[in-house]
């Protein structure tokens, strides 16, 4: 495990305990006093874009010969940071919120070091040859495509609930959103699950444990001011697992 791996793994319980505190402040849960801001898709193009971009710059200059073991998992990591850089900040309806310069840049580079650190990970495996169809690999890819159809489908639905204008907040419904408050955070968290099994990797796990940390007590965030906000927020939906919790 390279020392950059192991920075990542070290980041994941220190960002779960200060999340946990501190609810970052954006969206719903914006507060001032934390410096300069910046437009809301503004913001989520510049954090997600290196993740975008490392990745890809590093497989390229490697000067290795990139097997579908490398090029497939590149494509699936490229769909869904294209999704999150280009298309998620186009598509954002209307909410008067900003977001703070100062998460706009940790994330930068937590991005920055992730995408680094995957692609070493992807190029660690293109040298041992492993087969293509190994069962790691398709369960991996498995989990990955049906976590980012829930994160797609109920980012959609929350889209959808501020059509013709509407800037403020309703109850999410629909897909997932009948089970548990945060099926966008629970897709994501099975996405990179996923990415961790495919790619058989420090680096992959280390980036599922630290979306984990990072989103769990945000959705915890979430369900907590859902109830605060709408007395007849159904009482049986769950925070992030079905069932569970």
């Amino acid at each position: 495990m390279s020392s950059l791996v192991l920075l990542q793994f070290l980041l994941c319980p220190l960002v779960f305990i200060a999340l946990l505190y501190n609810t970052a402040p954006y969206g719903r849960h914006f507060a001032t006093g934390w410096g300069p801001v910046l437009p809301n898709r503004i913001a989520w193009f510049l954090m997600e874009l290196p993740a975008l971009l490392v990745i890809g710059i590093v497989l390229v200059c490697s000067q290795q010969e990139l097997g579908a073991t490398v090029l497939i998992p590149w494509f699936m990591w490229s769909v869904h940071y294209g999704y999150r850089t280009l298309i998620f900040p186009a598509l954002m309806r209307p909410s008067g919120k900003n977001f703070p310069a100062l998460l706009v840049l940790f994330a930068i580079s937590f991005n920055t070091l992730n995408g680094y650190n995957n692609a070493g990970a992807l190029l660690v495996n293109s040298s041992t040859h492993e087969p293509l169809l190994s069962g790691h690999f398709l369960i991996g890819a498995a989990f990955f495509a049906g976590g980012f159809w829930l994160h797609f489908s109920s980012d959609r639905a929350i889209r959808n609930l501020r059509k013709d204008g509407f800037t403020g907040y309703h109850i999410p419904c629909g897909t997932w959103f009948d089970r548990v408050s945060n099926p966008n955070y629970l897709g994501e968290i099975l996405q990179w699950l996923g990415w961790a099994v495919l790619t058989w990797s420090w680096a992959g796990l280390a980036f599922a444990l630290f979306t984990f940390c990072n989103l769990a007590p945000r959705a915890m965030a979430n369900h907590r001011w859902y109830r605060q906000t709408f007395a007849d927020y159904p009482a049986g939906r769950k925070i992030l697992f079905p069932g569970l919790f």
